[in-house]
């Protein structure tokens, strides 16, 4: 028997993953009504979404895109500017979507978790980096978190199959990215259309790039940590380059559950909104008719060092998680704006991650300026770098 209709509030809903949240909830009119829409900036796109599914807020990241979205709007929907209007959509639903990119979502799991609600998390980043303050948010009652990230989503479902002291380890699937067998040597001279070119999924671009470096699956075992509770050393990266399994729980008796689609991110995103109902829609469905090859292998952690460096800050703990993101998202930018060789990027990480001085996180306002000193070395690194070529 299907549960009533659940309002859904939709952060960061002209991203990738918004986009998608959009398909997914009109797939299923009788079962979501958003009621909420924030985004940064992309006001044609947010207006087509307002017009389409007319919710009763709008909000929108800064003054001038505000004055242009205003006329756009249908009628009886109200406007919101800046952080005040993020805030105000992560407490307007039942289930709140966080698609933002990167430690910006960090206003928005906090709401959505002390507001109680639902929160299907799609920025893993905000629980990363603050993963203390979200944790103390996540007692907070009828709140609770539901994974969008396929690898999560994946092992949430394996693991409600089983209790936590039959498993043994979680195996967390990758791809491999674009760089995938490639050496060091090779990526030298890598540039950012060739890191854009993901084999399998179609993302972002600071995700993408991640996902060239494997620091997006570095930061995806914290996350998977900080998840469901399992000790580092008993989660591990597997590369599988048909990103068809999408991750895997090994149990103590030796048996492996997987859980298996085509790369859709439909599929996470109806599971994390309407958990523990499942969508009549089929996305990402695999054709068993067919002949379908998987192949699986470790990760050249030497080539790709930003894995290592996650676990590192993951098991530090303490700002380390704070300070890998920050350094990570400020080194990003500066390879996509064509500053920084992709090299580069684990380079900026470590030394950011060595200057980290272990101050606890208490509150927010602990967890913001270990961020802010973070990305002040992580741009000073950059500049050094610049001026030295």
């Amino acid at each position: 028997m299907l549960g009533a209709v659940k309002t859904v509030s939709l952060v960061g809903s002209t991203g990738s993953i918004g986009t998608q949240a959009v398909d997914v909830v009109r797939a299923a009119p009788d079962r979501y009504r958003v009621v909420a829409l924030a985004a940064h900036r992309s006001v044609e796109v947010l207006a087509d979404q307002a017009r389409l599914l007319r919710p009763e807020l709008v909000a929108v990241g800064d003054a001038e895109s505000a004055r242009v979205l205003a006329p756009l709007l249908p009628p009886r929907t109200e406007l919101m500017v800046g952080e005040d209007g993020l805030v105000c959509a992560a407490r307007a639903a039942d289930v709140v979507l966080n698609a933002v990119v990167g430690f910006a979502g960090l206003p928005v799991t906090l709401t959505a978790l002390e507001s109680g609600r639902r929160l299907a998390l799609a920025n893993k980043e905000s629980l990363i980096a603050g993963a203390p303050v979200v944790q103390r948010a996540r007692r907070t009652p009828g709140a609770e978190i539901v994974p969008v990230d396929s690898e999560h989503c994946a092992i949430h479902q394996c693991l409600s199959a089983v209790e936590l002291h039959a498993v043994r380890r979680l195996l967390v699937t990758a791809s491999g990215g674009p760089f995938r067998g490639r050496t060091r040597a090779a990526l030298e001279k890598v540039g950012v259309a060739e890191a854009l070119s993901h084999p399998t999924w179609s993302m972002g671009p600071k995700i993408t790039v991640d996902s060239s470096t494997l620091m997006n699956k570095g930061l995806e075992v914290i996350e998977a940590h900080e998840l469901f509770g399992v000790p580092y050393d008993r989660i591990e990266v597997v590369v599988h380059p048909q990103s068809v399994v999408h991750s895997m729980v090994e149990l103590v008796d030796g048996s492996t559950i997987a859980q298996l689609s085509l790369p859709d991110m439909r599929l996470p995103i109806g599971y994390a909104l309407g958990w523990p109902e499942r969508l009549d829609h089929a996305f990402g469905a695999v054709d068993w008719s067919g002949s379908l090859s998987l192949s699986f292998e470790p990760p050249d952690r030497a080539t790709f060092s930003c894995l290592d460096l996650a676990y590192a800050a993951g098991r530090a703990g303490g700002p380390a998680p704070a300070w890998l993101n920050a350094a990570n998202e400020v080194a990003v930018a500066a390879f996509l704006d064509g500053r920084l060789d992709w090299l580069g990027i684990p380079e900026v990480v470590a030394g950011v991650l060595d200057r980290c001085d272990g101050s606890p996180l208490r509150d927010v306002e602990d967890v913001l300026d270990a961020d802010r000193r973070a990305r002040a070395l992580a741009s000073e690194t950059v500049e050094r770098r610049l001026a030295s070529v």
